[in-house]
């Protein structure tokens, strides 16, 4: 097994998620296999009780692993489909090693963070590295692992100790550093000095770096790189920038461009093994959503509008869509408080008025709520495309209020769930759901299949009880799970795209994959004859190089 280390200086939010994913597409464009580990250095146990506004959104899993939204980019580039122990966090390694002290398997040592909590982690690396997630047998070649945090936290040093000692145990090991070279607007030059500082304190703790990516507005002028070279100790030709480019498509294309490949794979010893990477399709692709300019408008209605990240996946699967269909996404967000009446402001409403599509996300809690319910009652009255998911579903069914102490409920708290404990409670991971009504779009767009398996992450679900009333008013609960009691897609049959789902399809969505679900919302709109002249698994055979019209 390879390994390669992506970690990050100076600054947060630099982007070693996307340079990481970028990496392991690269080499899985070389013909190597791939698999992926983030390293959270956080205490709680997994992602699922952390605020989007404070996170981003929480990524849920096949297994129901709630994880880091990174997992989520691992997935999309390399399609993947990874479990919760791809996602080591600190509160995860001290369970662990508390759960042994307990039971005694340290037969009376005293406890330490070195070696007994750094062995641990290096265990967990090793056992989940060795763990297909691509569908094919046996172990992948290289396990990219990314470590959360910025170099120099003190979150973050048992991890650095760790994967010190595992570096210098296991070899096989590429460390790439992600640093910031930033350009001081009155002098114009770049700077190095904080990515100097950076890889001092690296070293300092036992890893040198192989190769440093460097985040700049610009790519590094020559005289910056010698520069770095001589006081970072690594050779010029392993210095990469990630210079600011329209979208994160192009990353991988910037990194086989500046030849990042080959300085990982002499590192490892496999010039000769692996090929030259293809990328083809990715720069295709690329190529494509940049030169887009037919706009679609969709309107984004939910409480977390001033974090995107509150929305990652949603917004990757709505632009996986809108290339496949070659549209330029356009999302307006829309406050869900700003639609209600107590609250409402002029500019909200002209936004979704505005909208060729209504998108109402997954969301906890009763703040927003009417808004949301009085987006999905507009998209219904005035016929505009409409997409509900998990609580975006529910308030579609509502339609009117949301009141907990109503005598007639709608949506229920699902009986097996937890009212006292909030971590890993709800209805969790891969689900399947049938469809029960064949001729409907939902169906259609999915393949005609008689099942799909999506993901969930949910405590309440639309009450089983009042399923007969809601449908002799118009609904169609079309998909069921496999009781048939818990209802997983409504439709409404007379719009022409009016549709609510209990699971995440945003999860599943690839850049070469789009969800299906997304794809009606543009799809239905602007194609009335689509149910009559497709039949949806072309779709699925789309290759980007052709024409959507044909």
């Amino acid at each position: 097994m390879k390994y390669v280390l992506v970690t990050g200086g100076v600054v947060s939010g630099l982007g070693k998620g996307v340079t990481a994913s970028s990496i392991g597409l690269l080499l899985q464009a070389c013909g190597l296999r791939v698999t992926s580990i983030k390293i959270d250095p956080y205490l709680n146990t997994d992602a699922g009780t952390m605020s989007p506004f404070e996170h981003g959104e929480v990524f849920v899993l096949d297994d129901g692993g709630e994880v880091d939204l990174d997992l989520g980019n691992y997935e999309r580039f390399l399609d993947l489909t990874l479990t919760c122990d791809n996602n080591i966090t600190t509160g995860k390694i001290y369970q662990h090693v508390i759960d042994k002290e307990r039971r005694g398997d340290y037969l009376g040592q005293t406890v330490q963070i070195i070696p007994h909590v750094t062995d641990a982690v290096q265990e967990w690396i090793e056992r989940v590295a060795m763990v297909p997630v691509d569908g094919k047998e046996g172990p992948a070649d290289v396990c990219v692992i990314e470590l959360g945090g910025t170099i120099g936290d003190i979150e973050s040093m048992l991890y650095v100790e760790a994967l010190g000692q595992f570096s210098y145990r296991i070899g096989n090991f590429c460390l790439i550093h992600v640093s910031l070279v930033p350009v001081i607007n009155v002098v114009g030059e770049q700077k190095t000095k904080p990515t100097q500082h950076s890889v001092r304190e690296l070293r300092g703790h036992g890893l040198t770096p192989n190769i440093l990516a460097c985040r700049s507005t610009k790519p590094l002028e020559e005289n910056v790189k010698a520069k770095l070279a001589q006081f970072c100790h690594v050779p010029a030709e392993n210095i990469v920038t990630l210079y600011d480019v329209p979208n994160i498509w192009h990353v991988p294309l910037l990194l086989r461009d500046q030849k990042a490949h080959e300085a990982i794979l002499k590192g490892f010893n496999l010039l000769g093994v692996a090929r030259e990477p293809n990328l083809k399709e990715w720069t295709a692709r690329t190529e494509i959503s940049a030169t887009l300019h037919d706009p679609v408008r969709i309107a984004m209605v939910g409480k977390y509008t001033g974090l995107s990240d509150a929305y990652l996946s949603v917004l990757k699967a709505l632009l996986h869509a809108s290339v496949a269909c070659r549209r330029k996404l356009v999302v307006d967000w829309v406050a869900a408080g700003d639609l209600e009446d107590v609250t409402a402001k002029e500019a909200a409403w002209d936004l979704l008025k505005g909208a060729d599509g209504v998108l109402v996300p997954g969301g906890f809690g009763d703040r927003g709520v009417q808004g949301k319910i009085l987006a999905a009652k507009y998209a219904r009255e005035n016929k505009v495309p409409f997409l509900g998911i998990c609580l975006g579903m529910q308030i579609a069914v509502i339609d009117t209020e949301f009141d907990p102490e109503t005598t007639s409920p709608c949506v229920i708290f699902m009986p097996e769930g937890s009212k006292t404990h909030m971590g890993g409670t709800m209805r969790l991971g891969s689900r399947r759901t049938y469809f029960n009504v064949a001729d409907c779009k939902s169906a259609k767009l999915y393949g005609n299949v008689a099942f799909v398996d999506e993901r969930h992450r949910h405590r309440y679900e639309v009450n089983p009880d009042m399923i007969s009333q809601l449908e002799n008013a118009g609904l169609s609960f079309v998909g069921r799970d496999e009781t048939g009691q818990r209802m997983e897609i409504v439709e409404l049959p007379s719009h022409p795209y009016f549709v609510g789902v209990q699971f995440h399809p945003e999860f599943k969505s690839r850049p070469g994959k789009p969800s299906a679900l997304f794809l009606g919302i543009f799809l239905f709109p602007f194609s009335p004859a689509l149910e009559s002249l497709f039949e949806c698994y072309i779709l699925k055979q789309l290759s980007y190089g052709e024409d959507l019209q044909r």
